[in-house]
């Protein structure tokens, strides 16, 4: 017998907020988390603008020593561990362990301290490379410690599908828990990459946006746009068995209906021109979840703000709900927000999903002011709006290599 999968825990830090109420708020009220680069010096960059992590003490979760011995995306992701496990309120003591999994991923895993190390090791010499160089940089970290801190000692997986990786990491969570392998389990995604050789690296692959002004660079679905904006920060979720969660009274946020997954197989940055993949992945999601494009009523679009993606992203849309009811559901990029936080966008998004349907209110695409002929779509342009009859959500994630990820949320109704 299928099970149910509830939503019982949040945790995020992100560059509206290092909590999951800061973040809310930053995104209702449309604030842009994009600035100058202040992590480093960025002045041999051509792009020098990102959305960092802000106003965040990773001592309100952990030791120094903890910080000390972890890359920034595993403190990232420990700390919003911390943060969903407490708001669950869960008590390992009267858990069983075997029973409780941590599916969390990074995209780039430890790449500040690649470079810091690769440095050094250059500078000093091989003796002087930390010898926690390894487990600093190796992406399962993020999964590993959070598992370490509340003791889960169920599968600890470390999924990395590029820009889906969040996503990725909560439908397979999702389907532990539907098929009764877990009764609960701590997903999602951390990154920690803006440093000076991950910046350098995706302004020559021209995927950043060149715009100087940090309020105006990051602009999804609008004609001007002209790439994305790298994030930092990480979401992690609780997933929890229906039964389980309501015979311990938990605070239900909200359910996981469906997850479709595909891949291009067409190129390693495009999307294929055709959106068959993503299209793939939102039907599948849909037909997991029992419902149909009618019954669509928000999207959360991956959004990034590059000329290829928008263009594929809206094709991809029109395919899987048809162009009518397409053109009728409000669509719309927090990444205009947030940044894109690569590995961590799915389950930062999926947060905004599960908040959006509890609260009735569909977050903004800002900075959208110039209609592109090849985005036609209703993407919430500038201000959010009040939606109290919104059910179903949609979040879409399509990553580099052809990794489509496609979650479906339900408002929690216990019927």
């Amino acid at each position: 017998m299928e099970k149910r999968c509830v939503i019982t825990g949040l945790g995020a830090v992100t560059p509206l907020g290092s909590t999951v109420d800061a973040f809310w708020k930053g995104i209702k009220e449309g604030v842009c988390g994009i600035d100058y680069i202040k992590k480093f010096d960025a002045s041999r960059l051509k792009v020098k603008i990102a959305a960092e992590v802000k106003d965040f003490d990773p001592e309100l979760y952990m030791t120094k020593k903890d910080i000390k011995r972890n890359d920034l995306f595993a403190v990232y992701a420990l700390s919003a561990g911390v943060q969903a496990f407490e708001d669950s309120g869960l008590n390992m003591e009267q858990e069983d362990a075997d029973r409780v999994g941590v599916f969390v991923g990074s995209g780039t895993g430890g790449l500040m301290t690649m470079e810091e190390q690769v440095r050094r090791m250059d500078e000093k010499g091989p003796a002087r490379v930390s010898p926690f160089f390894i487990t600093m940089t190796i992406g399962n970290m993020a999964a590993a410690n959070i598992a370490i801190r509340i003791g889960a000692k169920g599968p600890c997986h470390d999924i990395v599908t590029a820009c889906s990786t969040g996503t990725d990491c909560i439908g397979t969570a999702f389907r532990n828990i539907k098929h009764g392998y877990l009764d609960i389990c701590m997903a999602g995604g951390a990154e920690g990459s803006i440093c000076e050789v991950g910046v350098a690296g995706f302004t020559n692959l021209t995927a950043l946006s060149t715009v100087e002004d940090p309020k105006k660079a990051c602009r999804p679905f609008d004609k001007e746009r002209d790439g994305f904006v790298m994030g930092d920060g990480a979401g992690i979720l609780v997933l929890e068995e229906l039964e389980h969660a309501l015979a311990r009274g938990a605070k239900i946020y909200g359910e996981v209906v469906g997850y479709g997954a595909t891949g291009d197989a067409y190129h390693v940055t495009l999307p294929d021109p055709e959106g068959t993949g993503g299209a793939k992945a939102m039907k599948l999601a849909m037909q997991e979840a029992k419902i149909t494009p009618e019954q669509v009523d928000y999207i959360n679009a991956h959004g990034t703000s590059t000329p290829a993606n928008d263009v594929g992203e809206t094709k991809v849309i029109k395919k899987a709900l048809g162009e009518e009811n397409a053109k009728k559901t409000p669509v719309s990029s927090t990444k205009s927000m947030t940044g894109h936080l690569l590995g961590a966008a799915g389950a930062v998004e999926a947060i905004c999903c599960v908040k959006a349907l509890e609260e009735g209110y569909l977050p903004p695409t800002i900075n959208y002011h110039t209609p592109d002929e090849g985005c036609d779509l209703d993407y919430i342009p500038n201000q959010g709006r009040e939606a109290k009859d919104a059910v179903y959500a949609l979040s879409n994630s399509l990553g580099f290599g052809g990794h489509n990820g496609v979650l479906c949320f339900k408002k929690w109704q216990n019927v």
